[in-house]
C-alpha cells in the first residue's frame, strides 16, 4: 500500500482524507516536523505533502532556507524514491527555488490548494509509470 506523510502545521494544510482513501494511500498526520522526523524512522514513506514557511531572520537565514531543510535532508537518507508535494503561499513561493536546489521536490502547488490540484499531481505520477 502507498504511505503519504502529511505534515499539517497550520490551518491553511488542505485536509485531504478522502481523496487519499478513494485513491488507496495510507494517510499519515503529522503535527510538526519534529513528528515527522520520528515518523521517518520507522517506516520510509512513498508521499509527502509539507507546507513550507520562509525563515525570514532566523536561524534559517544561514545554513537552512526553510522549515522543511531538516525534514528533507532525513527523507533523502531514509526514503530516498519519496516524493515531496509542497504547499507554499502565494507570498512565500518566491523562495520554494532556493529549496529546490537542494533537495528534488516532485510538485509545489500553491494556497490555497484544492484536492483536484493534489489529486492531478498523484494521479500524474501513476499514469508515467
Amino acid at each position: 500500500m502507498t504511505t503519504l506523510l502529511s505534515i499539517i502545521e497550520s490551518p491553511s494544510h488542505p485536509r485531504l482524507e478522502a481523496l487519499y482513501q478513494r485513491l488507496g494511500i495510507s494517510q499519515i498526520k503529522l503535527p510538526s516536523q519534529r513528528k515527522a522526523l520520528q515518523a521517518l524512522k520507522r517506516s520510509a514513506p512513498d508521499w509527502v505533502v509539507a507546507e513550507f514557511f520562509y525563515g525570514f531572520g532566523n536561524n534559517y537565514a544561514g545554513a537552512n532556507v526553510c522549515n522543511l531543510d531538516v525534514f528533507l535532508a532525513s527523507l533523502r537518507k531514509q526514503a530516498p524514491e519519496a516524493r515531496v508535494i509542497v504547499l507554499v503561499s502565494k507570498e512565500q513561493a518566491q523562495y520554494v527555488p532556493l529549496l529546490a536546489e537542494r533537495f528534488p521536490l516532485h510538485a509545489v502547488l500553491t494556497l490555497p490548494v484544492t484536492e483536484a490540484d493534489v489529486d492531478a499531481v498523484l494521479r500524474a505520477d501513476v499514469a508515467s509509470q
